[in-house]
């Protein structure tokens, strides 16, 4: 089924100005403007940032929604994925963020715009759990990216965590996926972009 609403979910301390958010969106612009494209700024409460996709797209048709998501993005797509049967493209996928962001409790910047700041709050931990869907068999269509030169996840979990994916897994590469532009029409044939 085509893609004609697409979501797409940054990283922690990231924002819709990181590079590849900007570049999906010139793409689906350029090639598919019968695309509605959405990329809010995620609060960073993981509770806040469920309720505000799922408000944002209470209107999507669901047959033809699909989200892609980078890093902590990357595990809200999978939990969004279930909640609305939706195809999912994975970019180096948060696996175990309750486990990888206590050490980041306290004060942050924001990674574009450093005088953003926010406080990431102990119990934002519980509220990831609460998201977490490694448990339940994947709802619809993944396609995961995966970079083997990752410096910040282990590509070996996030192989691990998408068994039914197809996925893609890069020798070298890293987190931010420096050469996504290479990926994006791989991406649209996976999310049949109309």
């Amino acid at each position: 089924m085509a893609t004609t609403h697409l979501l797409y979910l940054h990283g922690f301390r990231s924002s819709p100005e990181s590079a590849k958010a900007r570049l999906m969106a010139a793409h689906v612009a350029a090639h598919h403007p019968g695309v509605h494209w959405w990329c809010p700024q995620l609060p960073p409460s993981p509770r806040e940032a469920a309720q505000l996709l799922l408000d944002g797209t209470a209107d999507w048709p669901r047959a033809t929604t699909a989200v892609i998501g980078s890093s902590l993005g990357g595990f809200y797509a999978s939990w969004f994925a279930q909640q609305r049967r939706c195809p999912s493209v994975l970019l180096n996928p948060a696996v175990f963020p309750a486990r990888d962001l206590q050490r980041h409790i306290g004060e942050q910047t924001g990674w574009h715009d450093p005088e953003a700041s926010f406080f990431f709050r102990a119990e934002f931990i519980d509220e990831l759990q609460a998201l977490d869907t490694r448990a339940l068999p994947a709802a619809a269509p993944a396609l995961a990216i995966i970079a083997k030169g990752d410096e910040v996840l282990d590509w070996r979990e996030m192989v691990a965590r998408y068994p039914e994916a197809q996925i893609e897994l890069l020798e070298g590469g890293n987190h931010a996926l420096d050469d996504f532009a290479f990926h994006m029409e791989r991406i649209g044939r996976f999310l049949e972009l109309v």
